[in-house]
């Protein structure tokens, strides 16, 4: 056993460049890399070695997250490395097997089941989300940090903004945010556009608070949100958004949720389909789904541009912001990091050491597969018309989307 994870250590080594170590149970360290090593792993038992061994980086994480491991160090470092050096301890059989019988388990095909779901992640209540989301919107998706971008609450202003402007968001018109978590794209859309607006969200504590946020901004005669399943259309829009709703839907359920999308538009409407996406097909890992969003699955880009294909949606636009999800989730690792204190204060038996390393995980983990060259996991950004559009229907060119950035329609008019 010793000589395989010398073997892995070492090889992990070579293909990174970066130094590190991995102290056995019994005191034995293999070292990799030139100089001092960037971060440490400290093996604390034979249970936590067969657990690697057995079933790849999941276990290995596992035994951290029950402090059977320890890690030393910069954990940056740590998962940038295991992002290049996956092959070395990617999932072994059992957790193949695992991880389809999770998915068939906490399949999203029933709407009770899926609101299960969205409920255990997004149901962690505003206070949690406040102390590390930006203020005051709370956007809990890929923010957009163009050149001179300076904050995290710059950079989700601009990724409203960037969409706003995307699907010709105009006065008088009405839109529906598709899973619209805590409102933020709603508030400062209506703000700056003077469009109004309806949320759809399965997430009752998301649906509860933001009831009563439109209700003390004074928006209820222009914003509203329904607590519904993000298949079950009401109504026709003129526009359509959609920001990290489509993860969600599951394997089996990308058809109906694509198709929900059209739906929702009236024809020669716009919409705008902003989601995690692989460049390939691939399975989604079980750590995410496991421990992080249950019901969870992350589509093909090819996949689902033949869901939108098939519902009569003409793609305009696709925009890959893989390096700005990168930028943005270390701006939450950061923020999570510095607030543990705070949030640990809201429930301790909750938000408990456990939970802090998956969510360490989680952040980092992801902050450093946007950004691995090896990675193959994107965020997507699609533009799309019900029906053909028209010349009279959307611009020519690109141009409108960056002249002026303080009005969505880019016309140099502001609000």
């Amino acid at each position: 056993m010793a000589l395989s994870i010398q073997g892995i250590v070492e090889s992990i080594g070579a293909r990174t460049g970066t130094p590190f170590e991995v102290v056995m149970p019994d005191g034995t360290r293999w070292r990799t890399g030139p100089g001092e090593p960037r971060f440490g792993i400290l093996v604390r038992s034979q249970a936590a070695l067969v657990a690697a061994l057995t079933r790849g980086y999941v276990g290995l994480l596992e035994a951290w997250f029950d402090g059977k491991v320890e890690v030393q160090g910069d954990l940056g470092a740590l998962f940038a490395a295991g992002a290049v050096g996956y092959g070395q301890l990617e999932s072994r059989a059992v957790t193949k097997v695992e991880n389809h019988l999770l998915e068939w388990r906490s399949s999203n095909r029933d709407p009770a089941r899926a609101k299960a779901n969205a409920r255990a992640h997004y149901g962690l209540g505003a206070d949690f989300y406040r102390l590390w989301l930006d203020e005051p919107l709370m956007m809990y998706t890929c923010g957009y940090w163009p050149e001179g971008t300076a904050s995290l609450e710059q950079a989700q202003r601009n990724k409203i903004d960037h969409v706003c402007r995307k699907i010709r968001l105009a006065e008088g018109e009405r839109f529906v945010d598709i899973g619209c978590g805590f409102g933020g794209f709603m508030f400062r859309a209506a703000q700056t556009t003077g469009a109004s607006g309806v949320g759809v969200n399965t997430a009752t504590e998301q649906v509860e608070w933001l009831q009563g946020e439109i209700a003390r901004r004074g928006l209820r005669d222009r914003l509203w949100v329904r607590e519904a399943d993000f298949r079950e259309v009401d109504a026709q829009y003129d526009k359509v958004v959609s920001i990290g709703v489509l993860e969600h839907a599951g394997r089996d359920q990308l058809a109906g949720v694509v198709r929900a999308h059209a739906d929702f538009l009236k024809p020669g409407g716009l919409g705008m389909l902003h989601f995690i996406g692989h460049v390939g097909r691939y399975d989604t890992e079980l750590f995410i789904r496991k421990h992080v969003f249950p019901g969870g699955w992350i589509p093909s880009l090819a996949d689902v541009i033949v869901e939108m294909e098939r519902c009569g949606l003409e793609i305009l636009d696709i925009e890959n912001l893989r390096r700005h999800y990168a930028l943005t989730l270390d701006a939450w690792a950061g923020r999570f990091q510095r607030h543990w204190h705070a949030i640990r204060a809201l429930d301790a038996a909750r938000f408990d050491e456990r939970f802090r390393r998956i969510w360490l995980t989680y952040l980092i983990g992801c902050a450093e597969m946007f950004r691995s060259p090896a990675g193959y996991t994107h965020l997507f950004q699609i533009v799309f018309s019900k029906g053909n559009v028209t010349r009279d229907g959307y611009p020519m060119a690109r141009a409108f989307l960056h002249a002026g950035a303080g009005d969505a329609r880019g016309d140099g008019r502001g609000r």
